[in-house]
């Protein structure tokens, strides 16, 4: 973990400046139950977890902004100008951020100075746990203190969620950023993504951890299946509304969606609806388990929502697929699941502590022996929102 005062020392370096920058942090997310359920109108439970994206930030007396950041630091500086935030491919990773500040813009907040902006994530890129919605949540609170904008939160959610679906191009819901902006140390966020009506679930493990599992094998959104799955998904709803009085898939309960699966003409198309109508009753059960303290339970979901997601929505792939598989066979696994968008990525583990190095171990042997390298171990605990982190020193 790279320490505040080293980032604020790289700033001044890179930007050769001695001012001291303001320094703000937004968390990357996973999600424990209810995949591919945020568009379409159902619950997820995500958490957000100790990685994430630490921004720093000064005003600048001009209209001049500049861009660094540590992890890619062979771009070095990105430049632009207030009054051209427009989309550009060379700018690479930072059009993220100029995104948000176009949008912030848009909507009428008040963004007359430049500003030097600097970013480190210690997020794996391109694994699915949310690196591009942090960056977003990140700009979002730095140009809210920045700027003194006094932005609600919601409002700053929505902006996040805007920038990737019209400005980046990925057709993806609202979780990432809604659980980056409320998330609570300690607690799941169960979210209805229709209403966006939420409620916070204190996660117990007592004697079992989160692992994060990087399969090392990198997906990038836009380019996957990720716009044809929602594609699908919408042309089953719009089938299923021939005769049900729906807005979304999750309106629906497995039994009526059992009782009208006839409507849907693809059979395609109608292995995807059953994956997000089981999945979201999976979710609301999964957080009743969890606030009963029913962990083994809770497990059986987790390998539930896999097989669906493999099955049904054949998002998972042969990495994910022999990880999860991997970890199944383990003692001390209560669950193991793919998380996020798929096609690659990451998979979660609830495991017990005591074997969590031995899980770590025979994991990736049998995970070597099948594809041919490493996996990537991670403990992760649970923690707040994006914030500003406050000089102690």
């Amino acid at each position: 973990m790279i320490e505040t005062p080293h980032l604020i020392s790289k700033f001044q370096a890179i930007f050769q400046t001695r001012t001291v920058p303001r320094v703000f942090f937004a968390p990357g997310r996973i999600n424990l139950i209810g995949e591919h359920t945020d568009y379409n109108g159902g619950h997820v439970f995500p958490i957000a977890i100790n990685y994430g994206t630490y921004a720093l930030g000064s005003i600048r007396e001009d209209q001049k902004l500049r861009f660094y950041s540590m992890n890619f630091p062979e771009t070095g500086i990105i430049e632009c100008d207030l009054s051209d935030l427009a989309y550009h491919e060379q700018d690479n990773w930072a059009n993220y951020p100029k995104g948000m500040l176009l949008f912030l813009k848009n909507s009428g907040c008040k963004i007359l100075q430049g500003a030097d902006l600097f970013f480190y994530g210690n997020l794996i890129h391109s694994a699915g746990l949310s690196s591009s919605a942090s960056i977003e949540l990140a700009t979002g609170v730095l140009s809210n203190g920045l700027y003194n904008l006094n932005m609600a939160r919601m409002k700053m959610i929505r902006i996040g969620q805007m920038v990737e679906n019209q400005y980046m191009g990925v057709n993806s819901g609202i979780m990432d950023q809604f659980v980056i902006g409320m998330a609570k140390t300690d607690h799941a966020l169960l979210l209805n993504c229709q209403t966006l009506e939420y409620k916070y679930a204190p996660i117990l493990l007592n004697d079992y951890s989160i692992i994060i599992i990087n399969t090392n094998k990198q997906r990038t959104l836009a380019g996957s299946k990720y716009n044809e799955r929602r594609a699908q998904c919408e042309q089953a709803l719009m089938d299923l509304q021939q005769n049900l009085s729906i807005n979304s898939l999750g309106d629906l309960t497995p039994q009526e969606f059992e009782a009208h699966k006839y409507l849907i003409r693809d059979e395609i198309n109608r292995k995807r609806a059953k994956h997000v109508i089981y999945e979201n009753a999976r979710t609301l059960e999964a957080s009743r388990k969890l606030q009963q303290g029913d962990l083994p339970y809770f497990g059986k979901l987790m390998n539930e929502s896999h097989h669906s997601l493999r099955d049904e929505y054949e998002v998972t792939g042969y990495e994910l697929d022999s990880i999860v598989e991997a970890a199944w066979k383990q003692d001390g696994v209560l669950g193991a699941r793919m998380t996020g968008a798929g096609f690659g990525g990451c998979a979660i583990a609830i495991v017990q502590k005591t074997k969590v190095n031995d899980f770590k171990s025979n994991v990736n042997r049998i995970y070597k022996e099948k594809v041919g390298y490493d996996a990537d171990f991670y403990p992760a605990s649970i923690g707040g929102g994006a914030k500003e982190i406050r000089r102690r020193y």
